[in-house]
């Protein structure tokens, strides 16, 4: 479902530029030029194709509402996900210079997508250098988060896996304002939360019940609760140094 670009006053709390805010100070015209460069938003159903590989995109994504995961199909026809996208995430601004997809996003909930040109984004780079240095710190966050799971997925311990992604989650969220009592919606299944993590659903069930039994995290109808974040930080040994949630000129 395609709808027309929100106004710029509908989209003063706009995600994105809540997500950016905390990696750095926008000014207001810096907040209108973005909101402006968004030329419309579309809804989609879990299970669907933001992009697919081989895509040549003419527009990048941000994720308004939902979760979208970034995955690469095996040989064999599994799907190993890579990254997961929260709202606020600019999923994929580097098709912007990649060109051509190597990897496919898809929304794993349903999801709500604002859409910028990438005429919109050329004309961002000649005349708003500042603006600029913001959204390719997006970019690198991206890659820092990656370069994490691979770290995580090495370390081969699924118990430490599963709480580092809640950790992750948790923190990115609440930049977000989608937190609340250490609480945060993650309507995905035990199956999703494997590919992310990759182990099999047996393994998924032992890792919650094992943190559950510990009084660490809750996972039910849909509700991440988080019972002590300190120990469950140290449990899975997360520095979210990688995050750059911390504010800073740029």
């Amino acid at each position: 479902m395609l709808r027309s670009a929100p106004s710029h006053g509908a989209l003063a709390i706009h995600p994105l530029i809540r997500n950016l805010q905390q990696h750095d100070r926008l000014s207001d015209d810096e907040c209108r030029v973005l909101t402006g460069a968004i030329a419309q938003t579309k809804e989609l159903a879990a299970g669907e194709d933001i992009v697919t590989e081989g895509d040549r995109p003419w527009v990048s994504t941000i994720l308004v509402e939902g979760f979208a995961a970034r995955y690469k199909l095996q040989a064999e026809g599994t799907r190993q996900i890579s990254a997961i996208h929260v709202p606020g995430d600019f999923i994929d601004l580097h098709s912007f210079l990649l060109k051509k997809m190597d990897h496919g996003v898809s929304a794993i909930t349903p999801c709500t997508l604002s859409t910028v040109p990438h005429d919109a984004l050329a004309a961002i780079i000649e005349e708003h250098p500042h603006l600029t240095r913001v959204l390719w710190l997006s970019t690198v966050i991206d890659g820092a988060v990656h370069r994490e799971w691979l770290v995580q997925m090495a370390a081969g311990q699924a118990y430490r896996r599963t709480a580092h992604l809640f950790c992750e989650l948790y923190m990115r969220l609440r930049a977000v304002g989608r937190t609340e009592d250490g609480s945060f919606h993650l309507p995905l299944t035990q199956f999703d939360l494997g590919d992310m993590l990759g182990i099999s659903n047996v393994h998924v069930s032992r890792t919650l019940r094992q943190l559950r039994e510990e009084k660490l995290v809750t996972w039910k109808s849909g509700m991440v609760t988080l019972h002590d974040l300190e120990r469950l930080r140290q449990a899975a040994h997360f520095d979210p140094t990688y995050l750059n949630l911390q504010w800073a000129e740029r």
